[in-house]
């Protein structure tokens, strides 16, 4: 049984990319990469529990200090250019390496609304 918790029946956590403490809590964040589904996605763990949001890092509309992304909904994380590209290098090559087209619908339900 995975140490993580509260994430959907078909996710299956394969590595952490990222760990780091959250400033204003002090709580431990990992930003994983897992098997959601058919795709590898990356997501977000607080204290070992997951926390739902965008399977990639979403850009920021106004860039501030080192923060250049965003993931999660609560809590929104801040990351840095170079945590962004390291997602983004793990998630991207995995599915490149199994041929796995990624689809991203995340928000596409607020969208419609």
């Amino acid at each position: 049984m995975s140490e993580y918790t509260e994430m959907p029946d078909d996710m299956e956590v394969q590595e952490v990319i990222i760990e780091r403490v959250l400033q204003n809590t002090g709580s431990l964040l990992e930003i994983c990469l897992v098997k959601h589904g058919r795709q590898y996605e990356a997501a977000i763990f607080v204290e070992k529990k997951y926390k739902p949001g965008p399977p990639l890092p979403r850009p920021l509309e106004s860039p501030s200090g080192n923060y250049s992304h965003w993931m999660g909904v609560r809590p929104k994380v801040g990351l840095s250019q170079e945590e962004a590209d390291k997602i983004f290098y793990e998630v991207n090559g995995l599915n490149a390496l199994h041929r796995i087209q990624m689809k991203d619908e995340w928000g596409h339900l607020l969208d419609t609304v």
